[in-house]
Protein backbone atom coordinates (compact mmCIF):
# COMPACT_ATOMS: atom_id res chain seq x y z
CA UNK A 1 0.00 0.00 0.00
CA UNK A 2 1.25 3.54 -0.87
CA UNK A 3 0.19 6.11 0.89
CA UNK A 4 0.62 10.29 -0.26
CA UNK A 5 0.68 13.27 2.47
CA UNK A 6 -1.52 15.94 0.15
CA UNK A 7 -0.95 18.88 2.55
CA UNK A 8 0.26 20.73 -0.86
CA UNK A 9 -1.20 19.79 -4.26
CA UNK A 10 1.15 22.35 -5.68
CA UNK A 11 4.56 21.19 -4.48
CA UNK A 12 3.03 17.29 -5.20
CA UNK A 13 3.15 18.34 -9.13
CA UNK A 14 6.52 19.99 -8.64
CA UNK A 15 8.02 17.07 -7.24
CA UNK A 16 6.29 14.90 -10.23
CA UNK A 17 4.78 13.02 -8.09
CA UNK A 18 2.20 11.65 -10.79
CA UNK A 19 5.38 10.47 -13.01
CA UNK A 20 6.45 7.94 -9.80
CA UNK A 21 3.00 6.59 -9.29
CA UNK A 22 2.51 6.15 -12.84
CA UNK A 23 5.03 3.08 -12.79
CA UNK A 24 2.31 1.25 -9.71
CA UNK A 25 0.36 -1.41 -10.43
CA UNK A 26 -2.89 -0.92 -8.48
CA UNK A 27 -5.77 -2.56 -7.67
CA UNK A 28 -8.05 0.43 -6.03
CA UNK A 29 -6.93 3.99 -5.62
CA UNK A 30 -8.82 6.26 -2.71
CA UNK A 31 -8.97 9.71 -1.80
CA UNK A 32 -10.08 11.89 1.29
CA UNK A 33 -12.77 14.03 0.83
CA UNK A 34 -10.76 16.70 1.49
CA UNK A 35 -10.32 19.12 -1.89
CA UNK A 36 -6.65 19.18 -1.23
CA UNK A 37 -6.48 15.25 -1.33
CA UNK A 38 -8.87 15.61 -4.48
CA UNK A 39 -6.46 18.16 -6.00
CA UNK A 40 -3.22 16.07 -5.40
CA UNK A 41 -5.01 12.55 -6.52
CA UNK A 42 -6.08 14.57 -10.09
CA UNK A 43 -2.44 15.95 -10.87
CA UNK A 44 -0.69 12.52 -9.87
CA UNK A 45 -3.10 11.47 -12.52
CA UNK A 46 -5.28 8.66 -10.60
CA UNK A 47 -8.67 11.29 -10.33
CA UNK A 48 -10.87 9.02 -12.66
CA UNK A 49 -9.87 6.11 -11.10
CA UNK A 50 -9.98 7.39 -7.16
CA UNK A 51 -12.92 6.13 -4.22
CA UNK A 52 -13.20 8.57 -2.33
CA UNK A 53 -13.55 7.15 1.42
CA UNK A 54 -14.36 9.53 4.18
CA UNK A 55 -12.15 7.25 6.85
CA UNK A 56 -9.29 8.92 4.74
CA UNK A 57 -10.29 12.20 6.36
CA UNK A 58 -7.54 14.27 8.34
CA UNK A 59 -8.27 14.41 12.27
CA UNK A 60 -10.91 16.30 13.45
CA UNK A 61 -9.40 18.95 15.36
CA UNK A 62 -12.57 20.28 17.18
CA UNK A 63 -11.79 23.54 19.19
CA UNK A 64 -8.36 22.96 17.79
CA UNK A 65 -9.03 23.63 14.15
CA UNK A 66 -7.17 26.91 12.53
CA UNK A 67 -4.82 27.26 15.52
CA UNK A 68 -0.89 26.58 15.06
CA UNK A 69 0.79 23.88 17.82
CA UNK A 70 2.41 26.99 19.06
CA UNK A 71 -1.05 28.36 19.66
CA UNK A 72 -1.98 25.23 21.55
CA UNK A 73 0.81 24.87 23.72
CA UNK A 74 0.07 28.37 24.65
CA UNK A 75 -2.79 27.50 26.70
CA UNK A 76 -1.78 23.88 27.34
CA UNK A 77 2.08 23.18 27.74
CA UNK A 78 1.84 19.79 27.77
CA UNK A 79 -0.91 18.69 25.03
CA UNK A 80 0.34 16.14 22.35
CA UNK A 81 -2.30 14.97 19.46
CA UNK A 82 -1.53 11.01 19.32
CA UNK A 83 -2.07 10.99 23.56
CA UNK A 84 -4.77 13.80 23.74
CA UNK A 85 -6.91 14.41 20.70
CA UNK A 86 -8.28 17.44 20.48
CA UNK A 87 -11.40 19.11 22.82
CA UNK A 88 -14.62 18.85 20.18
CA UNK A 89 -13.07 16.39 17.92
CA UNK A 90 -11.38 13.13 17.40
CA UNK A 91 -9.40 11.04 20.16
CA UNK A 92 -6.80 9.23 18.96
CA UNK A 93 -8.60 6.20 19.44
CA UNK A 94 -11.39 7.47 17.00
CA UNK A 95 -9.05 8.46 14.46
CA UNK A 96 -7.20 4.60 14.83
CA UNK A 97 -10.39 3.24 14.43
CA UNK A 98 -10.82 4.96 11.36
CA UNK A 99 -7.66 3.84 9.90
CA UNK A 100 -8.51 0.13 10.69
CA UNK A 101 -11.68 0.79 8.95
CA UNK A 102 -9.32 1.61 5.95
CA UNK A 103 -7.18 -0.75 6.47
CA UNK A 104 -9.24 -3.37 6.26
CA UNK A 105 -10.27 -2.09 3.05
CA UNK A 106 -7.12 -2.31 1.79
CA UNK A 107 -6.21 -5.90 2.95
CA UNK A 108 -9.01 -7.35 1.28
CA UNK A 109 -8.46 -6.08 -2.23
CA UNK A 110 -4.98 -8.41 -1.47
CA UNK A 111 -3.18 -6.03 -4.21
CA UNK A 112 -1.23 -2.61 -4.35
CA UNK A 113 -3.98 0.10 -2.86
CA UNK A 114 -2.79 3.69 -3.34
CA UNK A 115 -4.10 6.55 -0.74
CA UNK A 116 -4.53 9.74 -1.02
CA UNK A 117 -5.05 11.74 2.73
CA UNK A 118 -3.00 13.91 5.28
CA UNK A 119 -0.16 13.81 7.39
CA UNK A 120 -1.46 12.83 10.84
CA UNK A 121 -4.15 10.34 9.84
CA UNK A 122 -1.41 8.55 7.70
CA UNK A 123 0.42 8.52 10.47
CA UNK A 124 -1.64 6.95 12.88
CA UNK A 125 -2.65 4.88 9.99
CA UNK A 126 1.10 3.66 9.96
CA UNK A 127 1.22 3.10 13.54
CA UNK A 128 -1.75 0.53 13.13
CA UNK A 129 -0.30 -1.01 9.94
CA UNK A 130 2.16 -1.99 12.74
CA UNK A 131 -0.09 -2.82 15.15
CA UNK A 132 0.35 0.10 17.36
CA UNK A 133 -1.60 2.19 18.67
CA UNK A 134 -2.47 5.56 17.38
CA UNK A 135 0.12 6.94 20.07
CA UNK A 136 2.89 5.50 17.66
CA UNK A 137 2.17 7.71 15.02
CA UNK A 138 3.76 10.81 17.07
CA UNK A 139 7.24 8.72 15.95
CA UNK A 140 6.71 9.19 11.94
CA UNK A 141 6.71 12.79 10.89
CA UNK A 142 5.25 13.47 7.44
CA UNK A 143 6.53 15.71 5.13
CA UNK A 144 4.14 17.40 2.43
CA UNK A 145 3.60 15.72 -0.57
CA UNK A 146 5.99 12.70 0.60
CA UNK A 147 5.33 9.02 -0.57
CA UNK A 148 5.21 6.23 1.76
CA UNK A 149 4.67 2.87 1.18
CA UNK A 150 3.47 -0.41 3.64
CA UNK A 151 3.81 -3.43 2.79
CA UNK A 152 4.94 -7.11 4.39
CA UNK A 153 8.17 -8.69 5.01
CA UNK A 154 8.31 -12.31 4.15
CA UNK A 155 4.66 -13.10 4.54
CA UNK A 156 1.52 -11.08 5.68
CA UNK A 157 1.82 -11.51 9.35
CA UNK A 158 4.83 -9.55 9.06
CA UNK A 159 4.09 -5.94 8.02
CA UNK A 160 6.69 -3.56 7.50
CA UNK A 161 7.40 0.28 6.26
CA UNK A 162 8.74 -0.18 3.55
CA UNK A 163 9.23 3.73 2.70
CA UNK A 164 8.52 6.82 4.75
CA UNK A 165 8.31 10.16 4.33
CA UNK A 166 9.90 9.80 0.91
CA UNK A 167 10.04 13.26 -1.26
CA UNK A 168 12.84 14.12 -4.08
CA UNK A 169 15.31 16.11 -3.89
CA UNK A 170 14.31 19.70 -5.61
CA UNK A 171 18.19 21.01 -5.98
CA UNK A 172 18.91 18.69 -8.57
Amino acid sequence: MTTLDTDSSAFAAKVGLGKRLQRLTLARVFTSPLQRAHRTCDLAGFGSEAEVDPDLLEWNYGQYEGLTAAEIHGVRPDWQIFRDGCPGGESPDEVATRADRVLSRVRTTGANTLLFSSAHFLRVLAARWLGLGAAGGQYLALTTASLSTLGYEHNLSNPVIQLWNDVPDLTS
